[in-house]
This record gives structure tokens, C-alpha cells and sequence, in this order.
């Protein structure tokens, strides 16, 4: 039985725009790219045609890991649910107990977490910890620069 991956719904029409232009237009940009290539004549040393051939390899291997991602996935829908505790998909706006800085997060699938963005896997340590809480709940995880404090200030969807 395939494991299932939760996603946001935004996450997850992302994979599916991403895996449709890989479909419908990389895919003939390579496929054109190795017939000119091939009309170069000697393949043997034709260093664009291996390029090109090299290039065709990963796309479908990028094509072929998001079909399985897409075909696994579980879309949740923070928005249905109720935000009276930490679940996936939630906005969380924390405060570092020590100090003092507020920061804006969102929970969501380890395919997703993007932290420059402010999206964070439920997976890690951080996104453990929160699933569940709720706001003036104080919450302590171990990050690699040791033990965090968090409070939960807030929980929101948008």
C-alpha cells in the first residue's frame, strides 16, 4: 500500500502546474534540442547530443518522481477544519519566549517546507511540537542549536 503525502491544496496544484509543464513543454524543447543535435552528424562526439540526451534523463526522472508524488498525495484543507489548535495547513504566529521575536509560520508536508517562505514540514521538530497546541500554549523543541522556546501567540488559515 502506497504511504499517502498530505499537501495543501495550494502545494499540491504547484506539483501539478510543475509536472504539466515539464509534460508540455521541456519535454519537446529536449526532444528538439536531441534532433538537432542528431543532424550534427558523429553522435560519438557530438557533445550536445549527449547534453541533450543527459537533460532528457532527468526530466523524466522528474517527471516520473512527480507522477508518484502526485499520485500519493493527500490533500488536506486547513480552511474546512476548525483553529482553535496547531493542524496542517494552519498559520501560527509564535513568539521566542527568550527573545521576544515573532515569527509566522505554516504547517505544512515535508514536500512543501520551503522555510524561507515560511512553510514548515509537520515532520520537523518544530511542526511536531506545534500539532495540537493551542494559542498561550508554550511549546519546547530541540533545534540544532539546542532547546527553543516557543509561544503560540496565534492560529489562523489566511
Amino acid at each position: 500500500m502506497m504511504e499517502r503525502t498530505p499537501f495543501t491544496p495550494e502545494g499540491y496544484e504547484r506539483l501539478k502546474n510543475e509536472l504539466e509543464h515539464l509534460e508540455r513543454v521541456e519535454r519537446y524543447q529536449v526532444i528538439k534540442a536531441i534532433e538537432e543535435a542528431r543532424a550534427h552528424g558523429d553522435l560519438s562526439e557530438n557533445a550536445e547530443y549527449h547534453a541533450a540526451k543527459e537533460r532528457q534523463g532527468q526530466l523524466e526522472a522528474r517527471i516520473q518522481y512527480l507522477n508518484s508524488k502526485l499520485a500519493a498525495a493527500e490533500i488536506i484543507d486547513c480552511k474546512t477544519q476548525s483553529c482553535d489548535r496547531v493542524v496542517f495547513g494552519v498559520k501560527v504566529r509564535l513568539e521566542n519566549v527568550d527573545t521576544g521575536e515573532e515569527v509566522v509560520y505554516q504547517l505544512v508536508g515535508p514536500d512543501e517546507s520551503e522555510i524561507k517562505d515560511g512553510k514548515i514540514s509537520i515532520m520537523s521538530p518544530l511542526g511536531r511540537a506545534l500539532l495540537g497546541k493551542e494559542e498561550g500554549d508554550e511549546v519546547e523543541f530541540q533545534s540544532p542549536s539546542g532547546t527553543r522556546t516557543y509561544e503560540v501567540l496565534e492560529i489562523f488559515t489566511d
